[in-house]
């Protein structure tokens, strides 16, 4: 088994879960804090309720995908690539979105999330201050969780092989930020979790710049499916459908099917055949969102470290 798609959806489930994970481990030390360890058990169901939501979103979403064929066997051609370039366009924007903001927010991150709990305690009775935990964590757990999901399946092979490999990466993502954040809010470890971000951001980065080689291979093939439905010829160019000339061709070196073009075809969207549109959009993707981020680095003073007391309250 080929475990280089196992990969990106470790990495990605690895900074995901350890965002949620810091979310959920600073509205547990705020009901310590508060003397207020009996909503535990809301936290604890809102995780539970964002695992399985996410995870049955994946199942559905899936299995709309694999049931194109038999739902319209005729369409298949032209449907199945507008599903692909539908879920590599979410998984861009939410992604870049994701890295972006969350680097701007970092700083006032636990601060806003003490708010929200504290108000949420304020409230006159015992169950309604636990619904209003269990939503806090369950909102946190599910976007994050929602976010891998769409990134997977954007990936997502035919065959089961590949799809197989993908879950034991975000499983194995997701084994790892537990980790870290049973690490940090447990034992009280010092972890350096600014820099964790900057590379897992960096990394994150050139995967989702990776999707944008894979949305257009996405949109030729169904411009080319669309024509042949149609009896029309819609392409401009010569060995491609929409993506013009050939940029160049690696094959004969650098073969993206084998080691290691395709380990760095799953991570950066390296493709042997790569056109010159796939060229200037990842390019102009790395540039610009890329631009936008290291100045969200630059724009706020990174904490050296993180550490939670375990002291209990005066």
């Amino acid at each position: 088994m080929d475990f280089s798609a196992a990969l990106p959806t470790f990495v990605i489930t690895l900074r995901e879960g350890v965002e949620a994970a810091l979310v959920v481990g600073i509205v547990l030390a705020c009901l310590k804090k508060a003397e207020k360890t009996a909503l535990n058990l809301w936290a604890f169901g809102g995780i539970a309720a964002g695992v399985l939501g996410s995870a049955g979103l994946g199942l559905v979403l899936n299995r709309v995908f694999e049931r194109v064929h038999l739902l319209a066997p005729e369409l298949e051609a032209v449907v199945e690539p507008l599903l692909k370039v539908g879920l590599c366009g979410v998984a861009i924007a939410m992604l870049s979105w994701m890295l972006i903001w969350m680097t701007r927010q970092a700083k006032s991150l636990k601060g806003e999330i003490e708010g929200a709990v504290a108000a949420r305690l304020d409230d006159s009775t015992a169950t309604s201050a636990g619904w209003g935990v269990f939503w806090l964590v369950w909102i946190a757990v599910l976007r994050e969780g929602f976010e891998t999901v769409v990134f997977i399946l954007a990936n997502a092979q035919r065959g089961l092989g590949a799809n197989v490999e993908a879950s034991l990466g975000a499983v194995a993502g997701l084994v790892g930020a537990v980790a870290i954040g049973v690490a940090l809010f447990k034992f009280g470890v010092r972890i350096n979790i600014g820099r964790f971000f900057q590379v897992m951001g960096v990394l994150l980065l050139l995967i989702v710049a990776g999707l944008t080689t894979s949305f257009l291979k996405s949109a030729d093939g169904a411009a080319i499916a669309l024509g042949q439905l149609n009896g029309t010829d819609l392409c401009f160019a010569s060995g491609s459908c929409v993506l013009g000339p050939l940029f160049w061709d690696l094959s004969g070196w650098l073969p993206q099917g084998t080691f290691p073009g395709l380990v760095l075809k799953v991570m950066l969207g390296y493709r042997d055949h790569l056109y010159w549109a796939q060229a200037i959009v990842y390019g102009a993707f790395l540039s610009s969102v890329g631009s936008l981020y290291f100045r969200s680095l630059g724009g706020r003073r990174s904490e050296a470290s993180v550490k939670v007391s375990q002291q209990p309250s005066p």
